[in-house]
């Protein structure tokens, strides 16, 4: 069956059940790499992308439901945001293994679209649901911060 989905801007068309993850579309039929299979039950946050701005996790979103734009972090050039995010989690090297950061990424633009100058607790909170176990959460939060001041700027 035809699903149509608009990814980083672009409408795309799948012959596809609805009923597939978007993860998996993502991956395996746009080539989009950023979102992460990380549980596949919506508790980890690696595959966070956005959906009209809010964080989702697109393990757990059925292709078919999908009626916005998705963003990744694909689209990181063309966002202010997200090229903040970029380099100020490498300036701050906020990764280790690299395998939660895109969701993390994700997840800390909403936070800044909505809050250009986030406390370490408001930036704690959102990022509450992703796991890292590689352990840089105090360099996450240095980075979401410096990100933060470059936008303020």
């Amino acid at each position: 069956m035809p699903v149509q989905i608009t990814v980083n801007g672009k409408l795309l068309t799948f012959d596809i059940d609805p009923s597939t993850a978007l993860l998996y579309v993502l991956r395996n039929d746009v080539g989009i790499n950023s979102a992460k299979y990380g549980c596949g039950a919506g508790q980890c946050g690696a595959c966070t992308v956005l959906l009209d701005g809010k964080a989702v996790l697109s393990c757990t979103l059925p292709v078919g439901s999908i009626t916005g734009n998705i963003k990744t972090l694909e689209s990181f050039e063309d966002d202010k945001v997200l090229s903040a995010l970029n380099k100020a989690f490498i300036s701050e090297q906020a990764v280790q293994c690299g395998y939660c950061i895109s969701g993390v990424i994700m997840r800390a633009k909403t936070l800044l679209d909505v809050n250009r100058n986030p406390s370490e607790q408001q930036i704690k909170e959102a990022l509450n649901a992703h796991l890292c176990r590689c352990g840089t959460h105090t360099r996450i939060i240095k980075a979401v911060r410096r990100a933060s001041q470059e936008l303020s700027a």
